[in-house]
């Protein structure tokens, strides 16, 4: 197929060139396509969830049929990834007008966003014990 790389290693290409007017369309997806287009669907929830209130609008892809960073809105994402799921493929979507390239990150960003952000909050959890901090005084 060709089309968006999202950094997930699935390929997010609009109608591909090897598939004619008379063929069935793309190969069905194998259990672990399937699988792998999940798990972007969950991450990329969460990559909403956590970016959109900072101002992020969605995810920069690398096209490599133009050779150009694509800016795709969340809902767009998602619905692409929908899309690859059901179809196993996505159709070409006109993207965002003039989009400002600092409100949208790329996967790779978003990824260790959301890592840093649970690292953060496992250190944080309390643990039940009280007191097992080092103060000065304990010295």
């Amino acid at each position: 197929m060709s089309g968006f790389d999202d950094g997930s290693g699935l390929d997010f290409g609009a109608s591909d060139p090897d598939f004619g007017p008379g063929d069935q369309g793309p190969p069905p997806l194998t259990l672990e396509e399937r699988a792998g287009i999940l798990d972007d669907l969950a991450e990329l929830e969460v990559f909403r969830t956590l970016l959109e209130p900072t101002g992020v609008k969605g995810i920069v892809v690398d096209c490599p049929d133009c050779d150009e960073e694509h800016h795709v809105d969340w809902a767009l994402m998602a619905a692409n990834l929908r899309q690859l799921l059901d179809e196993g493929q996505t159709g070409r979507h006109e993207p965002p007008f003039d989009p400002d390239p600092d409100d949208y990150v790329s996967w790779d960003y978003a990824s260790g966003y959301a890592d840093g952000v649970a690292a953060l909050a496992e250190n944080e959890e309390p643990t039940g014990r009280h007191g097992t901090g080092r103060h000065a005084r304990d010295d």
